[in-house]
């Protein structure tokens, strides 16, 4: 199965959607070739910005670009994105609701030898919270195409989450429509939701469950807010047993997103898999996804507890 980052898509569909909408325009803190906005602004110079290493002053320039009919893309290290200009996402981009696009990447453990201070594991927590914000985390390079587009044509702000490891590339095109959940694989015993490269994880896991003749669904939950209540009701009635996988904090996340559409209204069993409240350290990426319980293999184990 080929492999690519959704960070490397986002780029990509950066300069597509550049040469088919002129309204677009970028911006960066100085991380282009990270962030892989390089690939517009070798394209559009005249529409790209580097604004250094300010991201709370990128954030406040883009709000501005917005008032002049113009679709910014911000980027940077989710760390700096969504944690040290989080005021200015609050109150310049948020409170009036600006068209604003945060295309955030290297968001979780998986950012690896950068090590606890640039993992980010609470980045979709910070978002979520915020009034009108809408969360969208990709489950590969397929989608974060889509997601590109579709936030261009989505008015409103809108917090993309991006990673920096290549990771599998789904085989079948799956649909994209911001909000609506895609059922990656049907199951009975137990559903799985995931969101980013977990989604890619917990299909390894089902597939090893399945050779013990445990039928495991998987949900890519791609939209974390607004979440796609429908489908999560309708998965955990018919399976009873309800997992969330997430490369982030188990507070805040998809997992707590999950749960709010369920209290009060379904009767099942439910664990969140994810960061236990610990920050995350330097080491190879699948050690230390590994380490934090991450892999397909400590997933299906979780997964035999519940069943």
């Amino acid at each position: 199965m080929m492999e690519k980052a959704t960070r490397a898509a986002y780029g990509e569909a950066l300069a597509e959607l550049g040469a088919k909408n002129d309204k677009v325009v970028v911006l960066d803190a100085d991380l282009s070739k990270s962030t892989m906005t390089a690939t517009f602004q070798k394209e559009f110079p005249d529409r790209f910005f580097n604004m250094g290493i300010a991201e709370a002053n990128m954030v406040d320039v883009a709000a501005g670009l917005s008032t002049m009919g113009l679709i910014p893309f911000c980027s940077t290290f989710a760390m700096f994105g969504a944690g040290r200009a989080y005021e200015q996402v609050r109150n310049s981009i948020a409170y009036p609701r600006f068209n604003v696009k945060l295309c955030m990447t290297h968001a979780g453990l998986s950012v690896g030898e950068d090590g606890a201070s640039h993992q980010c594991v609470e980045d979709i927590a910070l978002m979520r919270v915020i009034p009108g914000m809408t969360v969208v985390v990709p489950a590969d390079a397929g989608e974060a195409r889509k997601a590109v587009f579709a936030a261009a044509a989505f008015d409103g702000p809108m917090y993309l989450r991006f990673a920096r490891l290549a990771t599998p590339v789904f085989e079948e095109d799956y649909p994209f429509e911001i909000g609506k959940a895609n059922v990656i694989r049907e199951g009975t015993d137990a559903v799985v939701f995931a969101c980013g490269m977990m989604v890619s994880e917990s299909l390894k896991a089902a597939e090893e469950l399945a050779a013990e003749g445990k039928s495991v669904a998987v949900v890519n939950v791609h939209t974390i807010k607004p979440i796609d209540a429908e489908c999560v009701t309708r998965w955990a009635e018919k399976c009873g047993n309800v997992i969330t996988v997430e490369e982030h904090s188990v507070i805040g996340g998809l997992g707590d997103a999950v749960a709010d559409v369920l209290m009060g209204k379904v009767c099942c069993k439910f664990k969140k898999i994810g960061v236990q409240d610990r920050f995350g350290q330097s080491g190879k990426a699948w050690d230390v996804l590994r380490e934090y319980g991450l892999t397909a293999p400590q997933i299906a184990e979780e997964i035999r507890k519940t069943l």
